[in-house]
């Protein structure tokens, strides 16, 4: 018997021995897939184009997005330098955080769509895909009874039904998460049962808000192979109640991509090699040209058009956004004179990728002789004042030479540079009228190169190596 013990122990160990190896195998080939998300531009949209936009019209609108996203950097920005003591408390009475912003642009004022399956069964939305946000979120009803079907909707948009969820599973507002982990992200002190959601509650001076509560969901995915697979315990803001004009209601919620805990670019990257990658598409590329935004290797995925350049990403420097170690910007191969503060941003400066922002943002110190430098080239064209127009400098394009303009480059530390292509920061506005497509910012304030300025590049964000590649691509 105890011969027979011994095999008996013997074979279940080699079964444990196989199981695990196989268990790695299997592993190791999910580790050479990545996952994709097809990205989508606002103005190819089409529940969000049901009118046809000119592309003033299209100008104006993106504009008056950037400036109400603008606020929300600078809030954010100060709001991380400010010690968790002073920063305000939350009432129990469910009435809201003692803060301060500008608008809601937290909530979906980005430039680019993703669809997102949630749940189990999943459901399936559009989200707007943000850099610079912590918290995914969706339009959300949970025990709602017979109002679920009486009101299905929210803002005319769908909304998940956490019910038919098994997967749905709410954070308890008694929790540790709750009442520490979740602070940065508003989570509210209000906790009238152990068995009640953890509320986050939103407000704004302008008036409008959000209100709903966490929970963790299971997260369905395609990967780069083809196969599809699942990812569980994904953070998720289930919001029933929005209120306010800024919201983009052309999507159902945010992605949030930032640098935070618990965003879904953390959540991902645990399981795709701690990178990830974008390639923007032409913002005026026809409605059927799309590309994918990509967690793992992006390299069978986006095709090249040059080397990829390396430069260090500061994920620490100015959280939770991705910023960059910008040195100067030259102008026809001439260094602009810019101060060193606007670029540092120990002094207030720095600077900031953001996928949410549309036009490139430079902090006054940095803008004023930027552009100066600039429009000394284009003197030869009739300058144009076009009303409700944010740029500064626009033109008569009739004659237009691009290959006259001179290049613009970013400049890192490290010796990198980014070399965008003219028009993208010569941009279309109107028939017949280009202008410079970057606009002023606040001072201290971090300046951000916003998304125009970054498409036609493959973007990659080592956050395990802390760099960031980019290289020229068709996004194709």
């Amino acid at each position: 018997m105890e011969g027979q013990g011994r095999l008996g122990l013997v074979f279940f160990l080699s079964v444990f021995v196989l199981l695990f190896l196989s268990q790695c195998l299997n592993s190791a080939e999910e580790d050479e897939s990545s996952l994709k998300l097809e990205l989508i531009h606002r103005h190819a949209h089409p529940q969000l184009n049901s009118r046809l936009k000119t592309q003033l019209e299209r100008v104006k609108e993106l504009h008056h997005n950037d400036m109400i996203r603008q606020n929300m950097i600078v809030h954010k920005r100060r709001l991380t330098q400010t010690p968790p003591e002073n920063r305000g408390t939350v009432r129990g009475d469910n009435a809201g955080i003692g803060m301060q912003i500008y608008s809601a642009s937290d909530f979906g004022l980005g430039q680019y769509f993703a669809s997102f399956n949630v749940g189990t069964p999943s459901q399936k939305f559009t989200l707007v895909v943000d850099t610079g946000s912590d918290l995914t979120w969706m339009n959300c009803r949970y025990r709602c009874g017979e109002r679920c079907r009486e009101n299905a909707r929210i803002n005319q948009r769908p909304v998940f039904r956490a019910d038919l969820s098994s997967s749905f599973r709410p954070v308890p507002c008694l929790s540790r998460m709750c009442k520490v982990e979740l602070s940065n992200l508003f989570s509210l002190n209000a906790c009238p049962t152990p068995h009640t959601p953890c509320g986050f509650d939103f407000r704004y001076v302008d008036g409008s808000g959000a209100l709903g509560f966490f929970a963790n969901e299971t997260v369905s995915v395609d990967l780069t192979d083809g196969r599809m697979t699942t990812l569980h315990g994904v953070l998720v803001g289930c919001s029933d109640s929005f209120k306010g004009d800024n919201f983009d209601k052309g999507a159902d919620g945010v992605l949030g991509l930032a640098n935070g805990k618990y965003s879904f670019t953390t959540k991902a990257t645990q399981y795709f090699g701690g990178k990830f990658s974008y390639c923007l598409v032409d913002h005026l590329s026809p409605k059927n040209v799309t590309n994918y935004l990509v967690f793992g290797s992006s390299k069978k995925e986006t095709s090249h058009m040059g080397r990829t350049r390396h430069t260090k990403l500061e994920l620490n420097l100015i959280p939770p956004f991705y910023a960059v170690n910008v040195v100067g910007i030259s102008v026809g191969k001439i260094m602009v004179n810019v101060p060193v503060m606007a670029w540092d941003a120990t002094q207030g400066g720095g600077m900031i990728l953001d996928s949410g922002m549309s036009l490139t943002l430079l902090s006054k110190p940095a803008y004023m002789p930027v552009m100066f430098a600039l429009e000394a080239s284009l003197t030869k064209y009739e300058r144009v004042k076009l009303d409700g127009v944010p740029m500064e400098y626009c033109f008569n394009s009739t004659g237009f030479d691009k290959t006259a303009v001179p290049k613009l480059v970013f400049h890192f530390v490290d010796g990198a540079r980014f070399e965008p292509f003219v028009k993208s920061y010569i941009i279309d506005v109107a028939v017949g009228v280009k202008c410079l497509g970057i606009v002023s910012g606040i001072w201290p304030a971090s300046s951000v190169i916003g998304n125009i300025m970054q498409q036609n590049h493959l973007w990659e964000f080592d956050l395990v190596g802390k760099k960031l590649g980019f290289t020229r691509s068709t996004c194709s």
